[in-house]
């Protein structure tokens, strides 16, 4: 009989190439969790993230689960402790659950919320250098909240998507984008239904843009209608970006 195990994350992805296993590096979280999980079956045990986060990217709140026999796994905390022994040190399980067999981290998830963190100073902190985007230019903020607000709902998002050859739908719901100032930083969230291939890093490279007034906040109402990844914003580096919060239905 097989129990399946929900985790919540937290990693520091600075030294790692992204969530996702992939055959020409074990230098991924997926990688190493499952590294974990032979050394304590014998057997090859697949971890389900809710999200691949790419290479340099951040999480307090990633969310995976895994199915391993009751044998090996008599409790959820026993999962925890063993994976908490082994795994490197910039990878932590935070909480694990016994959960039912049919859930599924990234298929049962309802809503995503991600944080990005611009520092607007000369410098970055040395402490957070790993984790903030050092900007280095001072921000409208009132003109990227305005801008905002033209993104909030549901959209056709192409435009804010990486991937070229998207076959699958890319209209998504945006539910929430908070931006507040923290000392010299500059806070972005995102919270909405899914997100598409490096959509959040496009979004703040697009706000950033009008927070530098190099684009008005009413532009964004055409950048959606475009659907063409050329009529957007940069995409901002990896490192300011955390996976902060993962939902489910009846969690929300």
């Amino acid at each position: 009989m097989k129990k399946n195990i929900r985790m919540t994350l937290e990693y520091d992805g600075s030294r790692y190439d992204g969530w996702q296993k992939q055959g020409n590096t074990d230098n991924t979280i997926q990688g190493k969790l499952e590294a974990v999980l032979f050394k304590w079956t014998g057997q090859e045990v697949e971890v389900y993230g809710s999200g691949r986060t790419d290479a340099g990217v951040h999480a307090r709140g990633q969310t995976a689960n895994f199915h391993i026999e009751e044998k090996f796994c008599p409790s959820a905390a026993a999962a925890m402790e063993y994976m908490n022994r082994y795994l490197p040190e910039d990878i932590r399980v935070i909480d694990a659950k016994e959960v039912p067999e049919r859930f599924h981290s990234r298929l049962s998830a309802v809503r995503k919320t991600y944080a990005y963190y611009v520092e607007t100073a000369d410098r970055k902190c040395v402490f957070e250098r790993k984790y903030v985007y050092g900007l280095g230019r001072e921000l409208d903020i009132p003109a990227m909240e305005k801008a905002a607000g033209y993104l909030l709902g549901e959209h056709d998002f192409k435009s804010f998507c990486s991937n070229k050859r998207m076959k699958k739908s890319t209209v998504r719901r945006m539910d929430q984008i908070g931006i507040h100032t923290d000392g010299t930083k500059v806070v972005f969230t995102y919270t909405g239904n899914g997100f598409l291939y490096n959509m959040v890093r496009i979004l703040t490279g697009t706000l950033l843009e009008v927070g530098l007034g190099k684009r008005r906040p009413e532009e964004m109402t055409a950048v959606l209608e475009a659907r063409n990844r050329e009529a957007a914003g940069a995409t901002a580096p990896p490192e300011g970006l955390l996976l902060m919060q993962v939902e489910y239905d009846g969690e929300a």
